[in-house]
Parts: C-alpha cells; sequence; structure tokens
C-alpha cells in the first residue's frame, strides 16, 4: 500500500480501497473453512477431538501473542511490506496446511501469524488513505471480514463433496483469492520507509500502555471480542438443546450471521452523521443485550428475533470497535499501535470465552447460567465502550493519567 497517499490520483486511491476490501475478505476464509469439514479431517487423519480443538484456537493465540509485534515490523519494514508479506505468509500457510497432519498444524500457524499481523495494519490503512471516510471505509471493511468467514463456511462442505469429498483441495482453494489479493497489491505497495514512520511507531507504541483511554478501547474490544467468539461457538448447540433442529439451529447461526455483516457495513456511517460515536455504541449494546435476553427468558417461540437482535448488535459493535481505534489515534502510526495492543490483550480475553462459557455450563448444566453471565458482561461492554468512544485522544488521555 503507498506511503504517501496525499500524492495519489483518483484511480489510484481507487485500487487502494480495492485492495483494503480484497485484503480484508481474505482475513477470515482460511480459518472458518476449518470447521465445515472438521469431521472429515478427523476420519481421515485420526485426529483427536483435542487436537480438533487446538486447530481451532491456534489462530486466536496467534491474534493476542502476534498482534503487539505489528507496529515494530511497520517501523522496520514500512505498511507495503509487511501487508505483502502477510499475504505471503497465508498463502504459505494454506498450501502447507493441505499436505499432510503436520501440516494442518504448521499450516494452520502460518495462518494465524499472517493474519494477526494483518488485523492490526487496517486501521492505520484506513487512518492514512481514507481520512475523510474513517465511518464508510471502517463499515466496508469489516463487512468484508465478516462476509469472508460467512462465504468459506457456507461454501467448503459443499466444494469438498463437488470434488469428490477432498477436504484438502476444497481448504486448499481458499488460496486463490489470496492469489488475486497480492496481484492488487503488490503495483501497490511502498518500498520507501519515511524516517516520520520509523520514528512514530516507536512513540505512538510507549504510551499506549499508560493512557486510560488505550486501555478503554482494549477492554471494548475484548470484551466484544468474547462475546462474538462464544455466541460462534455454542448458539447452535444452545437452539438445538432447548428443542431446535440441528438443521435450524445452523440456519440460525446464518441469520445471526447475516444481520451481523449488514450491520457491520451501516453502523459506522450512521455513527459518523451523529458526529458522536456513543450512542451507536449504547445502541449496539442494547440490540445484543435484546438477543441475549430473549434466548434466556424466552428461548424457544421467537427464536428469528433473538438471532436478529444479537447479530445486530454484534455486527454493530465490532465495527465500532475498529472505528474507535481510528478516531482515537492522532495518526496512522498510533492508530497502528493502538489496534496491536487493543486486538493483542483483546483477542486473549476473546480465547477464555469459549471455554468459560461451556465450564459454566457444566456447572449449571443448562444455558440460563452461561447466558446470563455473557448478558451481564454486555454491560461491562457498554461502560468500556461508551468510554473509548469520549472524543478525546489517546495523548491528552496519557498526560493526564
Amino acid at each position: 500500500m503507498s506511503e504517501h497517499s496525499a500524492t495519489d490520483t483518483p484511480s489510484r486511491r481507487f485500487l487502494l480501497a480495492a485492495g483494503l476490501l480484497l485484503v480484508s475478505l481474505n482475513l477470515r476464509p482460511s480459518m472458518s473453512a476449518l470447521s465445515p469439514v472438521l469431521g472429515a479431517i478427523r476420519r481421515s487423519t485420526g485426529l483427536s477431538a483435542a487436537g480438533a480443538g487446538l486447530l481451532t484456537t491456534l489462530p486466536l493465540i496467534c491474534f493476542g501473542l502476534l498482534a503487539p509485534v505489528a507496529p515494530r515490523l511497520v517501523r522496520r519494514r514500512g505498511t507495503g511490506r509487511v501487508l505483502l508479506g502477510c499475504l505471503t505468509v497465508m498463502l504459505t500457510g494454506i498450501v502447507v496446511r493441505s499436505t499432510n497432519y503436520a501440516g494442518l498444524f504448521i499450516g494452520t500457524l502460518l495462518i494465524g501469524m499472517g493474519v494477526a499481523i494483518a488485523n492490526v495494519l487496517m486501521p492505520g490503512i484506513v487512518k492514512r488513505d481514507f481520512p475523510g471516510h474513517v465511518g464508510l471505509m471502517t463499515g466496508l471493511y469489516t463487512a468484508m471480514l465478516s462476509a469472508g468467514a460467512a462465504l468459506a463456511a457456507g461454501t467448503t462442505a459443499p466444494l469438498a463433496r463437488a470434488l469428490g469429498g477432498d477436504w484438502r483441495l476444497a481448504i486448499g482453494a481458499w488460496a486463490l483469492p489470496v492469489v488475486v489479493a497480492l496481484a492488487v497489491i503488490v503495483p501497490l505497495r511502498s518500498h520507501a520507509r519515511p524516517a516520520t514512520e520509523m520514528a512514530t511507531v516507536g512513540e505512538s507504541t510507549s504510551a499506549l500502555w499508560r493512557s486510560p483511554v488505550a486501555w478503554a478501547v482494549t477492554l471494548f474490544m475484548g470484551v466484544q471480542s468474547l462475546e462474538f467468539y462464544s455466541t460462534l461457538a455454542w448458539l447452535p448447540t444452545v437452539f438445538h438443546d432447548r428443542g431446535v433442529s440441528v438443521v435450524s439451529a445452523g440456519l440460525l447461526l446464518a441469520v445471526t450471521n447475516t444481520v451481523a455483516i449488514a450491520s457491520a457495513l451501516v453502523t459506522p456511517g450512521i455513527a459518523h452523521r451523529l458526529g458522536d460515536v456513543r450512542p451507536a455504541v449504547l445502541g449496539a449494546a442494547a440490540l445484543a443485550a435484546s438477543g441475549l435476553a430473549g434466548l434466556l427468558l424466552d428461548p424457544r417461540h421467537i427464536e428469528v428475533l433473538w438471532a436478529v437482535l444479537l447479530g445486530g448488535g454484534q455486527g454493530a459493535t465490532i465495527s465500532l470497535a475498529l472505528m474507535v481505534m481510528v478516531l482515537r489515534s492522532r495518526n496512522q502510526h498510533q492508530a497502528m499501535a493502538l489496534s496491536g495492543m487493543a486486538q493483542g490483550v483483546g483477542y486473549l480475553i476473546a480465547a477464555i470465552g469459549p471455554t468459560l462459557v461451556g465450564a459454566l455450563y457444566d456447572v449449571a448444566h443448562n444455558w440460563s447460567l452461561p447466558l446470563a453471565v455473557l448478558l451481564a458482561l454486555v454491560g461491562l461492554q457498554a461502560f468500556a465502550g461508551y468510554l473509548a468512544a469520549r472524543d478525546r485522544p489517546i495523548t491528552v488521555a496519557a498526560r493526564v493519567g
């Protein structure tokens, strides 16, 4: 991606936007493609349930541990080179994962590493290249994240059947859109590493851990991620255990994800037009809380409504969490550093969620306690989001804090 967007022509800026969206589209399919064929993988390789759990957890661990590394890589190599490297590592991981038993884990680890770093770059790229269209571009790239995940989840199993049951080819096919993204990104990358980039990244990173604003953004990101991954893992089981068929439970999860895509697309624009992100944060929390409360109090009558409310709240919240990373930062470099902190700590928090929900179910032997805890955590999410959305830059908070 260009390091000097001020000199871009309209056609080049269009290509920058297309490149950003193509990269976003590729940040989830290589992970979500695994779940639909996990049964076939276990049957053909003898993979244990614990091994399958590790496969699905590895990317989240990478997200948490590697996100803070991204600003340092940018300081040394520049945004364009790092983004190109992320796509190359992802492509390598997809290919390696389709080879053999060991390749499953090595490839998944490589994919997690590439996606972890690329995740962090996105808010900084939006801040630098589209400062006048933060709401629009945040909504678009967040929607593309969700759309990529949904597309892979919905088409990988049918693709495997069409390929004679070959799950290796099915999950390997997701290398093709990465190649397309590389074809667009390579001509746009810059090998320049301006002195301002190298100096400012270190300065921005060092102040974040003392900033109350940065910690509010981090907590907001972490709790909303915990809510999302917990419901992603358990929502179909919740519906099924309360009398919904397996097929219908899966369709209800698809409804939740589809609504989340639409919500993620439109919410940043609404927040931008309001001129204050706080009402959008509270509205998103209210939607998610309504969906969880509906599941808790009226689980069997209007499931579709609860799925829609939950998806609307979660889609809005993730887009707002990414948006405040941009808005609370004074430049691209600080946005990237804040993204590294918020996603690093946030995804480690998120990794606790599915296990926590399962443990609470084991204690209560029903879904009331886990749903009540998730509902209570929406309150913490709203509080952190409200603080994060206040119009206070990190620099001000760091000085007074």
